[in-house]
């Protein structure tokens, strides 16, 4: 009996000793996980722009990913990501591409995808290893984005000029020599008439003005009962001014609301007003026809909340963003949601690091998002560690 009590002491010794060290294991582990939320609540203005925001160093600052929050990623964000990986197949990028103070390259930006991917239903709370965010200045170099939404209007038409149905929708006019006509000399001078481009005609130039400005939307043909979709298919080269700045030049005109909504409902009850403010925009976009589901420059189905117009010269096509989105009641901004955001198209009003223009869907529902979006938010740029270890915290 004396000769096992060494032997049960030193068992029940390696046993502790197995089991402190699981605990410990255990520990490292969960200490190498971070519940990152997924909302923000830190103080704004009304507008969502951060109070007593630092002024950020360079183009794009790395941010610690304690001051930031992150997404579970859903069904819906994972086939806009398998999407993506199209973008990044059919463009042609140099073995470095710059942006900004950063140099990334196509194999970054499908790392950051397919981390993204594998994390699909799961809390990515272990991103914080291998992944690492890079705030853009935006605004004033303050971190303000401006996030502004569009959407794709449904418009009724016919096929041949008739009764009211008597504006055009023009194809672009790809054998025209020398300047091209400006939106009043196409409007109200007739300088394509008679040329075969017409590929519709609709009830009002309000909705084609409309249309244009958002770059493509549904026809529906009252005639044939047939939908097609209008792709933007060129401009005429003169340079895009917002109607809703004549309003701003004018202020003996009077007007509750300058959306383009509320300036369609203006000119429907003061029609004699509608050549002055629509020609105020020399700038005139030109359509083509085809079935099938709205597309961005990207070549990929453009999806509600997660597909962005973004300048290519700092959000290229195929990266992928982190932004923390203004949610607002009233019109003002109570909190922000952070949210995957893929830059898939482009636009003539959408430059620079300031500002994102969000895809939000289709015909009433989709203008109504895109009417209550004029906010600010924060955005970054997700790149993969260079030496993806896990981190020490």
């Amino acid at each position: 009996m004396n000769t096992l009590r060494p032997v049960l002491v030193l068992a029940c010794i390696a046993v502790i000793g197995i089991s402190f060290n699981s605990s410990n294991q255990e520990t490292a582990s969960s200490q190498n996980l971070l519940q990152l939320p997924e909302k923000d609540y830190s103080p704004t203005n009304r507008y969502g722009k951060a109070i007593e925001a630092a002024t950020l160093p360079e183009v794009y600052s790395t941010t610690n990913w304690f001051d930031l929050g992150f997404p579970k990623i859903s069904e819906e964000t994972t086939l806009a990501l398998r999407h993506h990986k199209h973008i990044l197949k059919s463009r042609k990028y140099r073995d470095v591409h710059k942006v900004g103070n950063l140099s990334v390259t196509a194999d970054d930006f499908s790392a950051v995808i397919d981390l993204l991917i594998e994390r699909e239903g799961v809390r990515p709370d272990d991103l914080h290893q291998y992944i690492d965010a890079h705030q853009v200045w935006g605004e004033k170099k303050k971190g303000n984005v401006l996030f502004t939404g569009y959407y794709t209007p449904v418009v009724k038409a016919r096929k041949k000029k008739s009764g009211k149905y008597k504006f055009p929708i023009y194809a672009n006019p790809e054998s025209w020599t020398g300047p091209m006509p400006s939106r009043r000399e196409i409007e109200k001078e007739g300088a394509l008439a008679g040329l075969g481009l017409e590929l519709a005609y609709a009830d009002n130039p309000i909705d084609i003005a409309i249309m244009q400005l958002q770059g493509s939307g549904y026809i529906d043909f009252v005639d044939s009962d047939e939908r097609r979709l209008f792709r933007f298919a060129g401009h005429n080269g003169h340079r895009y001014r917002n109607i809703q700045h004549f309003f701003r030049q004018h202020e003996d005109i009077k007007i509750g609301d300058v959306s383009f909504n509320g300036i369609k409902r203006f000119l429907q009850k003061n029609p004699s007003l509608t050549d002055s403010v629509l020609h105020f925009n020399p700038a005139y976009t030109f359509f083509d026809s085809q079935k099938g589901l709205v597309k961005g420059a990207g070549q990929v189905p453009l999806m509600q909340t997660i597909s962005v117009a973004a300048d290519p010269k700092y959000f290229p096509a195929g990266s992928v963003l982190l932004a923390a989105m203004p949610v607002t009641k009233k019109g003002k901004v109570t909190h922000h949601e952070y949210r995957i955001l893929l830059p898939q198209d482009v636009g003539s009003a959408v430059k620079g690091t300031g500002h994102i223009d969000v895809y939000c869907g289709v015909g009433t529902a989709g203008q109504k998002m895109a009417s209550n979006l004029h906010h600010y938010g924060k955005v970054w740029l997700l790149t993969p560690k260079q030496d993806p270890q896990i981190a020490s915290l």
